[in-house]
């Protein structure tokens, strides 16, 4: 055994087993040893849009790469047709890897597939993955608790299902809770309203992180008074994620690039 791994390799994937993979916030390096394991044993990789391409690189040369979307406002399938090709995937007998960004069973409907493959008899793991919040936080040096000013943090989604009733805000609104929104640049001006609207001062600190933990991150800082037009005027892209809080005005001073946003 190696000393410097001192724990043994899980069992392979096998054929008629489906793993659902949590590719991280991005960076290759900060996949886990056991999603790249996986990466290597699959037959077919069914993988969400926001994967880096960086780590689509990893994947077995021989293996099906199958893209089903799944970014806020755009499916290339829909989630039951997703569901249905897992199965067949897995019914065929092949190593199928699910690949999906940040953690599988995190605002990625990894729930959704694994309920769907348990009730039809289908094996199934779940290989854990750096979360978005987490990476990005980390990349941009944001604490996101720190005992003088948060003691708490809340990760929620700016995409709903639709006709689904908006947030409780109001649940959001200390000074001394951080907010992690995924998929909120298209409700960014939404969000900024709602938590002023239930108590949040607009002076609260924002970053908006986009890419994170790549070299092509950039990070916007502003004040939830001033997001909607930060948002407007820079135009980042998915992935991006939005941390609202007083730790924003914590990051310390390596973060890779910062422009400062401000209503004028």
């Amino acid at each position: 055994m190696n000393p410097a791994l001192p724990f043994s390799h899980p069992a392979p994937l096998h054929g008629g087993q489906v793993s659902l993979v949590g590719a991280g916030p991005g960076d290759p390096d900060l996949l886990t040893l056991k999603a790249l394991r996986r990466l290597a044993e699959a037959d077919v990789v069914l993988y969400d849009l926001l994967v880096a391409e960086e780590i689509l690189a990893l994947i077995n040369k021989r293996a099906r790469l199958i893209c089903v979307g799944k970014r806020a406002s755009r499916h290339t399938l829909p989630q039951h047709e997703i569901n249905q090709l897992l199965l067949t995937e897995a019914q065929a007998g092949h190593r199928v890897v699910r690949l999906k960004g940040g953690d599988p069973l995190l605002f990625g409907r990894g729930g959704e597939e694994l309920a769907a493959l348990l009730a039809a008899g289908i094996e199934v793991e779940v290989v854990p993955g750096i979360t978005a919040a987490v990476g990005a936080a980390a990349a941009a040096g944001i604490p996101l608790t720190h005992r003088d000013c948060a003691q708490g943090v809340s990760l929620v989604t700016g995409h709903r299902r639709d006709g689904a009733s908006g947030l409780d805000w109001a649940a959001h609104s200390g000074r001394e809770q951080t907010v992690v929104v995924y998929m909120g640049l298209g409700e960014a001006a939404a969000i900024a309203a709602e938590l002023q609207a239930h108590g949040r001062s607009g002076d609260t600190p924002v970053a908006v992180i986009e890419q994170a933990t790549t070299p092509r991150q950039r990070v916007l800082r502003c004040s939830l008074a001033t997001l909607a037009d930060c948002v407007a005027r820079e135009a980042p892209q998915p992935p991006a994620l939005l941390v609202i809080g007083e730790v924003v005005a914590l990051a310390s001073s390596w973060q890779r690039q910062t422009a400062e946003c401000s209503a004028g």
